[in-house]
């Protein structure tokens, strides 16, 4: 069961595609995307990510922030980022805090992945918006239309 609207979204610090540390709160005052997905470089989430990477100057435009959370270390994001040219940054789950946190663990054939759900938190930090039927090829415009 993900998180409920209107449920202040947990904090955390991790490690992004390029090795920065990232916090949720080093982005107060934004509106934060952040979307969950399964696997670097799988066809689903690929398309996914290239939704964003394809719709990415209309975020921009508003102000917004698109962070993608999966359990894959920096080195598969990095790569994952660098073949697909994706312009938002691939935070690293590898001990899975972040998808317990958020309440979107999944097991698939003996593995344990997050599950492809989004969040939408607004600049105080409340989660405003949560969309676990994803549709990978139109997520992006998807998520923007919600959002006005």
């Amino acid at each position: 069961m993900t998180l409920a609207v209107g449920t202040k979204a947990p904090n955390f610090t991790t490690k992004d595609d390029q090795g920065n540390t990232v916090s949720l709160s080093d982005f107060a005052g934004k509106v934060v995307v952040l979307y969950f997905y399964p696997k670097d470089d799988t066809p689903g989430c690929t398309k996914e990510a290239q939704s964003f990477r394809d719709n990415y100057t209309e975020y921009q435009g508003k102000d917004m922030v698109v962070l993608g959370v999966s359990n894959d270390d920096e080195a598969s994001h990095k790569m994952f980022k660098e073949k697909y040219g994706l312009p938002f940054q691939l935070l690293a789950d590898t001990d899975r805090t972040i998808t317990k946190a958020y309440d979107v663990e999944m097991t698939y054939n003996g593995q344990i992945y997050p599950q492809r759900v989004t969040y939408i938190i607004d600049g105080e930090g409340t989660i405003t918006h949560v969309d676990d039927k994803v549709q990978t090829a139109t997520h992006a415009q998807d998520i923007l239309a919600i959002l006005g």
